[in-house]
């Protein structure tokens, strides 16, 4: 397989196991001021020679991987005809393959029809990651996210209305101490709204060379201890009406691990929290986070 900047391809915790197919380079926003996953990266999208080269070559090396994921921040992005083909190519050469999944933002969800995605879907696009990271306008806003709350919902209704399973991941600690609570009550509100299949929660890591972590050592961003992260998380979880959703916060990065299925596992969950915090649970201690 080809990959250009290889350490720096990047895949959800759940497509481990998965063909890791790479399509784009970089991310076509590449502006979010907590993110250096693509520092320095211009994107592009890769050649469809080399794409399906590396089909190809997947064909002849994972005949028992049931996986694909596309490869990299935002493959959506990819203009619909060409994305269908690829779509259409996996499904030629790689016919064992079950789902096929890749990153989406709203911008690359807004450039497509909802026949557009029904299309991709029917074609093997079965699973979307898209980064919500809060639900908070004011937050959103001020990280450079690219989308306000309304946008969010909207786009991630839409690719859930073309049956694309999604998964939504939000940024705990990213509203800093002052915005704390807002942030997990709107993020609550806009999870809720959009009603994905999926959550995945991390806590904020600065990364050095980021907008943020400039904010941060200049002492305009305030980092939140472990404690006040794991109060946001429980009040964002009080916040998720979901229908049956799996809400993960088990990500390396987390104080606590927490899988849960909403709402039944709510108050099990909120209790679990409220032990942690009053002791009764050791949090992981900061040598073990990473990204």
């Amino acid at each position: 397989m080809h990959y250009e900047h290889p350490h720096r391809v990047i895949r959800p915790p759940s497509e481990a196991y998965s063909i890791l197919l790479q399509a784009t380079v970089g991310c076509s926003h590449n502006k979010c001021t907590f993110c250096g996953a693509y520092k320095g990266l211009r994107f592009k999208i890769k050649s469809d020679e080399r794409i399906y080269a590396d089909i190809a070559y997947a064909a002849q090396h994972y005949a028992d991987v049931r996986r694909v994921f596309i490869c990299d921040g935002d493959a959506l992005i990819i203009p619909q005809q060409r994305l269908l083909n690829i779509l259409k190519e996996i499904q030629r050469r790689l016919p064992w393959v079950t789902r096929v999944g890749l990153y989406a933002n709203t911008k690359g969800i807004d450039l497509k029809s909802d026949e557009d995605l029904a299309a991709l879907h029917a074609h093997g696009l079965k699973i979307a990651y898209m980064g919500l990271e809060s639900g908070d306008d004011v937050t959103l806003d001020k990280v450079r996210k690219g989308a306000d709350a309304d946008k969010m919902i909207r786009m991630g209704q839409k690719i859930r209305k073309a049956g694309i399973k999604l998964s939504l991941t939000v940024l705990l600690g990213l509203a800093g101490k002052a915005r704390s609570r807002i942030h997990a009550e709107a993020t609550g509100r806009v999870l809720s709204a959009i009603d994905p299949e999926y959550v995945g929660a991390l806590s904020l890591m600065l990364i050095p060379g980021t907008p943020l972590h400039d904010e941060y050592t200049s002492g305009h961003f305030e980092l939140m201890a472990p404690e006040e992260m794991l109060m946001e998380l429980r009040t964002m979880i009080a916040h998720t009406h979901i229908s049956r959703g799996l809400f993960h916060a088990n990500h390396a990065s987390n104080y606590l691990p927490i899988k849960a299925r909403l709402p039944k596992d709510r108050e099990t969950v909120l209790k679990l929290i409220d032990e942690a915090l009053s002791g009764g649970i050791k949090l992981k201690p900061e040598w073990l986070r990473a990204l």
